[in-house]
């Protein structure tokens, strides 16, 4: 069959950037149904004067996406479940006829298919495991001898001179494989630096983000140390208040690259003033790099290690949110000698908890520049995504306010009075939505004055997005929810 374009490629733009954007129109705009062929690589390509391997590359693109269905050895084949797109006369809050049935189709399909649309924050694409890097670099490792006696306590030797590179020219960070500790994600290193503390970590002081990661939380208590609330203001910690709060703290946990989970960034004067205080204080700075590899459209700013001329700084980094969290792998970067040889030290008393085999595989996909290329593909998937949640947002404005766009995979969507935002939750959940309350953030005994929801854009496919977006602004909208009291 032939698919209508509405415009040919844009000269100087990068030809499957544009294609896959003047496809994803085509396929929205009902000239096709569920099922239905698309012209093969070789027609296409020839139509539109593009090589072949890039139409092979888009068709890609869009099957990751939910559009389309490649079959080998058959075809690639429209999807099930295509959304007509929104109209962009809408009224905010009074949707179009049109648009109300769309909305309702999109319910009962969701709500008829037992599988729910996954937007818990920071959940990644799910699908790494088509990755061909990271197929090649598996198949790499399976080849090679395995030595006799476990993995290194602190790593791979290649595997971590390779983290520190990329860490070089990504974040601005100076420091080498010796600095780097391989760990099996986040919760991992936290906990691991914690307990390396000198004397352990019963009765250590942490300041942590209010709202922020009730997992870090968890794990904090769980050392043995005591988590302590500080508001976040303008993008970060408050550093004023963190300064004012009484007691002495022995670190502070902060997400600063993308703050969990209101979404700013910490401002480089802030950072400067966090660095000085842990100097004074002789206090650690626990830094989670989280969701620093995705910015959109915002420049990225030095990570506090960067920044670093003390060795007061932990880098506390994972590939859960850049490649899949099934990997169970990070890393910390400690520039204290003190501090990293006793977690090295403890680390040999527990064990590598990360395979050895997967530790080659990840050196291989980081040395083939694996890892960049799928940077820079999921990258521009997120960017797309969080397009449409921007698209959706502008039916919620101006009561409903959305934050934590300029990266990461996740946003918030938050208000003054009702409704309840466990009542929009659970409303969602029945529809087979599923996200979460701003309000579980909160440490106990404290609660923010705003509701919201915390949802991510990353796990769902652009169909799945769409119909959860349309789901949630309905769902906001509903007069009995409206009214529901508090």
């Amino acid at each position: 069959m032939n698919l209508i374009l509405a415009e040919a490629l844009t000269p100087g733009r990068g030809a499957r950037e544009d294609l896959t954007e003047l496809l994803r129109a085509a396929l929205l705009s009902g000239q096709v149904q569920a099922g239905d062929p698309l012209p093969s690589t070789r027609v296409l390509a020839q139509s539109v004067r593009v090589s072949r391997s890039t139409v092979v590359s888009v068709y890609e693109d869009l099957a990751g996406e939910g559009y389309v269905t490649c079959i080998p050895g058959s075809g690639t084949y429209v999807a099930e479940g295509l959304p007509a797109r929104r109209s962009t006369h809408t009224t905010p809050g009074r949707p179009a006829a049109a648009e109300r049935r769309v909305r309702g189709e999109a319910a009962a399909v969701a709500s008829s298919d037992p599988r729910t649309i996954n937007l818990s924050p920071g959940s990644p694409d799910t699908s790494f495991h088509r990755n061909r890097d990271w197929a090649a670099a598996w198949n790499h490792a399976l080849k090679q001898d395995l030595p006799a006696f476990p993995p290194p306590a602190a790593g791979d030797p290649a595997l971590r001179e390779l983290i520190s590179q990329h860490l070089r020219s990504a974040r601005g960070i100076d420091c080498t494989a010796e600095h780097i500790i391989v760990t099996a994600g986040t919760s991992d290193g936290l906990a691991l630096v914690l307990n390396s503390q000198s004397g352990g970590a019963s009765g250590l002081r942490i300041a942590t983000e209010n709202p922020g990661y009730p997992a870090a939380r968890r794990v904090i208590t769980a050392s043995g140390a005591i988590p302590v609330p500080i508001p976040v203001r303008n993008g970060g910690m408050d550093i004023q208040a963190l300064k004012l709060a009484r007691g002495r703290f022995d670190g502070a946990l902060i997400t600063p690259s993308h703050q969990y989970p209101l979404g700013g960034r910490l401002p480089v004067t802030a950072r400067l003033e966090l660095l000085a205080w842990a100097s004074e204080t002789g206090a650690r700075i626990l830094e989670d790099d989280y969701d620093s590899e995705f910015r959109h459209g915002a420049p990225p700013l030095p990570a506090i290690a960067s920044l670093d001329r003390e060795g007061r700084v932990v880098l506390i980094g994972s590939y859960s949110k850049t490649l899949t969290p099934w990997l169970r792998c990070g890393y910390l970067v400690i520039a204290d000698p003190d501090l990293r040889a006793r977690a090295i030290h403890l680390r040999e008393a527990l064990g590598q908890p990360v395979s050895g085999m997967l530790q080659l595989a990840l050196a291989r996909f980081l040395e083939s520049g694996g890892l960049r290329r799928h940077l820079v593909r999921t990258g521009r998937a997120y960017a797309h995504r969080r397009n449409l949640v921007l698209e959706a947002s502008s039916h919620l404005a101006p009561r409903f306010r959305l934050d934590g766009t300029e990266g990461g995979l996740h946003a918030t969507i938050s208000w003054e009075g009702a409704p309840e935002a466990g009542l929009v939750v659970a409303r969602l959940a029945e529809r087979g939505i599923q996200l979460v309350s701003l309000h579980q953030y909160s440490h106990e005994g404290t609660s923010s004055r705003r509701n919201g929801i915390v949802f991510g854009y990353g796990a769902p496919t652009d169909l799945q997005l769409r119909r959860a977006l349309d789901e949630i602004v309905t769902t906001l909208h509903a007069p009995e929810i409206a009214r529901a009291p508090r």
